[in-house]
């Protein structure tokens, strides 16, 4: 049997049939910033994997990380052991994290990290000399997305987000409208509009903080859920709201951990006069091992990790918790990056994306145009069909894969001018195409 019928016939590749309706291109090898298909053709990845490769493919020092823990061991359970490269993670990230985060739960994908901190969320208010287990409902805000399993696939919008299908099959959070979208240049210039932005959360933690655990959300962009940009003044609002009403928060950083937005956590944005807003519990993802494993993180503090253990156990175990191989690999990759000069390289990468992207906004075929960091977004207002965008971008020498009416690049930071330039120029293409 050809490989081309075994992919296409027995394999299930991500939100697609099976068979899918457009085959899946063969990949031989992918190094820096480039994907090598098996035909020989070379494309400038403008996806780093879904958001993860930060330092590139086949990097040499991540390489002989997984190479070097392969000798001792790949893996044993985390269950009643512990291992070098989960302590020396954990010692790596606590130096990196603002306080008082500082107890660590090893997941193994963003979509658990999710659900472990919503677990800790729940289980924190049924716990302590004076439980109050009536708190056990979830809040977030309109276009979120958090994952696709069971819990985190409920936080998505109900009606623009991925899962509408399960909307019946699962308690529905209570959902408030987002924030405008803003860019980073007029976040600080509107007061009322920050009052705007913040009313409706407001009303729905004043009508249901009695039975909120936690409030949910990505801070300063939202990722498949819409790709929005907003004001860190909403953060800061928000927090204020929580602590008023004695309710967690929780930030998913999956997405934007680890310098994608320009800052080492997205919220650092919200730093100001001093102080920043910090989360009771925050989720790490995706780039944490480079793009190389499967690996997340639910942070939080000691002061919730001490009162959940008073009621008992934290209910979660992955088989591959704490696998070595992920962790060493991630200790590598937090180590380039706090060697690579990156806040440059995602700083060259916004300003090529203000200077070519921002002016497409101008095209009646686009809603609005949104930079932050390494993150460039075309809105266009119509959907984009993916059968005639791959082969499009292909011909083209890039590798984008936009989906709904979002045509959005987020490359690795170690890409260069000219391969930057292609992909940008590949968009300007598509947008010209459908004008």
């Amino acid at each position: 049997m050809k490989h081309d019928n075994i992919d296409h016939q027995h394999i299930w590749h991500p939100y697609t049939t099976l068979p899918p309706h457009y085959p899946n291109l063969r990949v031989k090898s992918a190094e820096g910033a480039e994907i090598l298909l098996s035909d020989g053709r070379r494309l400038v990845d403008g996806m780093a994997s879904w958001w993860s490769a930060i330092h590139g493919y086949n990097h040499p020092v991540l390489n002989k990380a997984v190479v070097t823990q392969l000798q001792s061991m790949a893996h044993v359970m985390f269950g009643g052991l512990t291992h070098a490269p989960a302590e020396n993670l954990a010692k790596q990230l606590l130096a990196m994290l603002p306080p008082p985060l500082e107890c660590l739960f090893y997941a193994d994908s963003g979509s658990i990290a999710v659900e472990v901190a919503l677990k800790m969320a729940i289980q924190y208010w049924r716990s302590g000399a004076q439980p109050k287990p009536h708190k056990s409902r979830v809040a977030t805000i309109r276009y979120g997305y958090h994952g696709d399993t069971f819990a985190t696939m409920a936080l998505s919008d109900p009606e623009n987000g991925m899962h509408r299908i399960f909307r019946d099959c699962y308690r529905t959070p209570l959902i408030a409208e987002a924030p405008i979208t803003r860019d980073k240049n007029d976040w600080f210039s509107d007061p009322a509009r920050d009052d705007s932005d913040i009313a409706d959360m407001a009303r729905l933690l004043e009508s249901h903080h009695e039975e909120i655990a936690a409030v949910i959300l990505e801070p300063i962009c939202q990722g498949a859920g819409g790709m929005r940009f907003y004001s860190p003044v909403f953060l800061r609002k928000l927090r204020a709201l929580c602590d008023q009403y004695e309710i967690l928060l929780i930030f998913d950083e999956i997405a934007t951990g680890f310098g994608r937005t320009g800052k080492l956590f997205a919220l650092e944005h919200t730093e100001q006069d001093g102080t920043m807003v910090i989360p009771d519990i925050l989720c790490l993802g995706k780039a944490l091992t480079g793009g190389y494993m499967t690996l997340a993180v639910t942070v939080t503090t000691r002061h919730i990790a001490e009162r959940i253990s008073e009621s008992g156990p934290l209910m979660h175990g992955p088989t591959f918790m704490g696998n070595p191989l992920a962790c060493s690999v991630a200790s590598a990759s937090l180590q380039v990056l706090s060697e690579r000069p990156w806040q440059d390289e995602v700083g060259q990468i916004e300003h090529h994306f203000r200077e070519t992207l921002m002016p497409l906004a101008d095209s009646p075929y686009v809603r609005e145009a949104r930079v932050l960091g390494a993150i460039g977004v075309i809105e266009t207002r119509d959907p984009i069909d993916l059968a005639e965008a791959t082969p499009f971008f292909v011909k083209r020498g890039v590798w984008l894969r936009p989906f709904g009416h979002l045509l959005y690049a987020m490359p690795p930071y170690c890409i260069s001018p000219e391969s930057l330039r292609q992909l940008t120029d590949a968009m300007a293409d598509w947008v010209e195409a459908h004008t």
